[in-house]
């Protein structure tokens, strides 16, 4: 039984063939298919047709585009009146590139300014893509939640509450766990990772490439140290399955390799490399673990206040926190995007927006160039319609002409976004994540898309123009010098529309810049300039005093550097964050260790406080000759900052005063020293301990900080500080080489990258802003150049053409500030998170923006003003 022929290769060979032989063709063809149905069978005779219609397609398309551009078409194959309008694409796709060829310095500029803003937003949206859309890489990924206190939770607060956690189904623990690696003789390597309870891959959905994840049992003490690798470390290890099963060391212990994950895979962050399974201590008081967790059927991660609720009574009831710790108060718990991404949304939105609105105002500046266009075509263009072109037709060649500048722009904007992406990447606040992003080919089309959409408005505005005036005037108009011309409320009106979009990027510069100099402003009390820091790991099973004996030898080996003045190492610096601390107690003060307070504590060796500018204002700082090992009934010495000494002995001298908590023996209070910033800029001065190296052991991370002679010489010396630390310690690995100033800069926060950027913009914003006033007022001053010449000819003076058209410059200015005004207040609300000491409606940074707009534009103005005041009237009135 026969079937009829498939419908879509006939209709490719209907569209593509000549009307006049299509009936004919298409008879033969179905005619044809029947035979070959009849012969070999339905399946053969659809193959057939299939293979006719694509083997046809690309010589009837050469056809078509030949017979379009060359304009022959004989009358036996003439279109229908007003129907396929594929040859006049074609002869108006001709017509506009010969058009474009013949004004390079209208189509470059047209060009050139829709790529920067094509560019621009292409890469931002290839940044934002995976943080704010793409799913993250895990199957549960919307039903796992973070909890309140990230980072603060303890194993013991996790084993007690393991199997309590009302409306979870499963709950994990991790922690931040860099370690080292190393094979033979060579230089230990860092590898980024964390440890975590067995659950932590079950609660995220994650399934591995190879292998296995954690099992239960995993986690408990004395079990076999296992790690499951990311596909990065995989392909270092070799990139063979046998990997499963081998051995490698990691911190001089062997883990067996149970597992590799998927490429693309990645938690926390695209940085960590590796997961072991963490052996939780029941009754473990390391407050340094994160909890994440798989909501139970029925629930939303984002609406689990009675759960919480519940969860909070059960910590209160089971453990006593102080005031500053207590996990029964700010509770809450959020998705795992927010956890994860959160902190970068706001920066990256702000420059999506930005970029956005420099598009626009690209858009904008070429609308006005295109309308110049078709006002210097007005002759032309009623020629045209005399002769009987429609307004159809007419507005069909401008938008060919306006595709084709879409699509030059859109392949140099998406060059510039790929040139520019990875600068991109690391100006935005995005940590781990910048070195991550990865620029993807599908930006290309996304660029294209972009530019599409942008020469189609860019279109609507001189089409609007088109069908909104009357071509029968034009000829008058162009015969009258333009003194009537069409457009020019519609070219003021981009004008204004282009001031208030920059006015918007200029304002949120400008409140970014004053809330930067007010961070700036605030002292962390350590010196930051001149000083070089070099970030070291070490194992964690070397032995304590193995470990400072080798910090003392790096400290020496980086004092013997040129120009070094001093060298010291701490356990944590100042402005990276508060953390590690322990209980307070002092002698004959037991209601101080009943508030169940803490302080921070730091851990130090003796030039420590010299290197960081610190000034000692009582008693003394360590010499470095304290005991190593405090013998039993013996007692550590202690250095506090002011703020401990205000706290806890506001009415006396502390030195001399023994405290407790935190290391067993008493601690002797042997000198006061000032307050430094210990975690941000904007945090309240905390009370802090610091304990020399030698008695008070801790963790395996050490930061190196060198004091150079000359303040310049602090970047210079990194190359050869971390040279120095492999050379005289290969068991430790340099994490980071940077300066104290960098640390500042990174103190400040994302506002300062954010800041950066945006000042960028808002000086492109500028410059496309003060094109656009130059453009629209020149035309203005051409437009009634025989009008100035008339009156300067009945003697106005030039200098009244030059104030009278810079009055017009700076009259859109101000209209277009005053718009961008009211917009920027509630636009600007987006920066509300990187402010500080200044409000989104500061009156003094939208004056600023305001002045700097209202300037250019003038300036802008007076370059073809001043021109036009200048013009021999003689020479006007002769030309018309």
């Amino acid at each position: 039984m026969s079937t009829y022929p498939p419908q879509l290769p006939l209709a490719v060979l209907r569209f593509l063939l000549p009307r006049a032989e299509r009936d004919e063709l298409m008879a033969d063809v179905v005619a044809e298919y029947s035979d070959v149905q009849a012969e070999r069978g339905d399946a053969a005779a659809r193959r057939w047709l299939w293979t006719q219609a694509l083997r046809s397609a690309p010589a009837l398309l050469s056809w078509n585009w030949w017979r379009g551009s060359s304009g022959f078409e004989p009358r036996a194959n003439a279109y229908r009146p007003g129907g396929n309008l594929i040859k006049h694409w074609m002869t108006d796709a001709r017509y506009a590139a010969r058009r474009l060829r013949t004004r390079p310095a209208y189509t470059l500029l047209a060009v050139l300014t829709l790529a920067l803003g094509i560019g621009g937003t292409a890469a931002v949206f290839g940044i934002a893509r995976p943080l704010l859309i793409d799913p993250l890489p895990y199957a549960n990924a919307d039903q796992v939640a973070a909890f309140w206190r990230s980072g603060w939770w303890n194993e013991e607060e996790y084993t007690y509450l393991r199997d309590k956690f009302a409306g979870f189904r499963m709950v994990a623990a991790h922690r931040d766990h860099d370690v080292l690696h190393r094979q033979g003789d060579s230089p230990a390597r860092l590898l980024t990772g964390i440890t975590t309870s067995y659950e932590l891959f079950d609660v995220l959905g994650a399934r591995p490439m190879l292998g296995r994840t954690f099992q239960k049992g995993e986690d408990v003490p004395g079990a076999e140290a296992t790690v499951v690798i990311s596909y990065g470390l995989y392909q270092e290890l070799g990139g063979a399955p046998s990997v499963l099963g081998q051995r490698i060391t990691l911190d001089e212990t062997p883990h067996t390799v149970i597992g590799v994950m998927p490429r693309g895979f990645w938690y926390p962050s695209p940085a960590v490399r590796l997961w072991t399974a963490r052996p939780i201590n029941p009754t473990g008081r390391n407050g340094s673990f994160t909890l994440v967790g798989l909501v139970a059927p029925g629930n939303d991660p984002a609406a689990m206040t009675p759960q919480v609720a519940n969860l909070t009574k059960v910590i209160g009831e089971r453990f006593q926190y102080g005031e500053r710790g207590d996990k029964t108060k700010d509770a809450w718990v959020k998705p795992l995007r927010e956890e994860l991404v959160g902190s970068m949304r706001p920066a990256v939105v702000a420059t999506f927006v930005a970029m956005g609105l420099i598009l626009l105002i690209a858009c904008v500046n070429v609308a006005a160039l295109m309308l110049g266009q078709v006002e210097g075509r007005a002759s032309e263009l009623a020629v045209r319609s005399a002769l009987g072109a429609t307004r159809g037709r007419i507005t069909q060649q401008l938008v060919v002409e306006a595709l084709l500048l879409g699509i030059l722009a859109g392949a140099a904007g998406a060059g510039m976004a790929a040139a520019g992406f990875r600068m991109l990447a690391q100006a935005l606040p995005l940590g781990a994540w910048s070195d991550a992003a990865v620029f993807d080919w599908t930006l290309f089309v996304v660029a294209l898309a972009i530019a599409i959409v942008a020469v189609l408005l860019v279109a609507l505005v001189p089409t609007l123009s088109l069908w909104r005036g009357g071509l029968r005037g034009a000829i008058s108009g162009a015969r009258t010098g333009g003194i009537e011309g069409r457009g020019g409320r519609m070219e003021r009106g981009l004008v204004v529309a282009e001031v208030a979009l920059a006015m918007l990027i200029a304002s949120g510069a400008a409140l970014l810049v004053r809330s930067v100099s007010n961070l700036y402003e605030i002292r962390p009390g350590i010196q930051t300039e001149g000083v070089a820091v070099i970030d070291v790991l070490t194992s964690r099973t070397m032995n304590g005093n193995a470990r400072v004996e080798a910090v003392h030898r790096i400290i020496a080996a980086l004092e013997e550097l040129p120009g070094v003045q001093g060298a010291a190492s701490a356990m944590k610096l100042p402005l990276r964050g508060a953390g590690n601390s322990f209980g307070i107690g002092i002698e004959g003060r037991p209601e101080v260790e009943q508030r169940r307070e803490f302080t921070f504590f730091r851990v130090v060796t003796p030039k420590y406080f010299d290197v960081m500018g610190m000034t000692l204002r009582s008693g003394q700082t360590f010499s470095g000759n304290e005991v190593w090992d405090v013998p039993e009934g013996g007692e550590m010495q202690v250095v506090v900052n002011e703020a401990f000494a205000k706290k806890y002995f506001p009415d006396e001298n502390p030195v001399g005063r023994r405290i407790t908590g935190g290391y067993g023996p008493p601690q002797r209070i042997i000198g006061v020293v000032s307050d430094v910033a210990e975690g941000r800029l904007t945090d309240e001065l905390e009370p802090v301990r610091y304990y020399i190296q030698q008695q008070a052991l801790w963790g395996n991370f050490v930061s190196m900080v060198v004091k150079m002679q000359r303040p310049q010489d602090a970047e210079a010396i990194l190359d050869d500080a971390r040279a120095a630390v492999q050379r005289v310690a290969p068991e430790f690995a340099v994490q980071n080489v940077t300066t104290m100033q960098r640390v500042l800069d990174n103190a400040v926060g994302p506002a300062r990258q954010v800041m950066s950027l945006l000042s960028l913009l808002s000086a492109l914003a500028l410059v496309l802003g003060a094109v656009g006033i130059y453009g629209v007022i020149a035309h203005f001053a051409a437009r009634r150049k025989r009008d100035w010449a008339i009156r300067v000819a009945l003697g106005l003076p030039g200098s009244r053409v030059v104030t009278h058209i810079v009055r017009q410059g700076i009259v859109l200015a101000i209209a277009g500030v005053i718009i961008g005004a009211l917009g920027a207040a509630a636009l600007t609300r987006l920066l509300s998170s990187f402010l500080h000491g200044v409000s989104s409606m500061d009156p003094l940074a939208f004056a600023v923006a305001s002045i700097a707009l209202l300037a250019i534009g003038a300036t802008a103005a007076f370059v073809p003003a001043r021109k036009a005041g200048m013009t021999d009237p003689a020479l006007v009135l002769r030309e018309q």
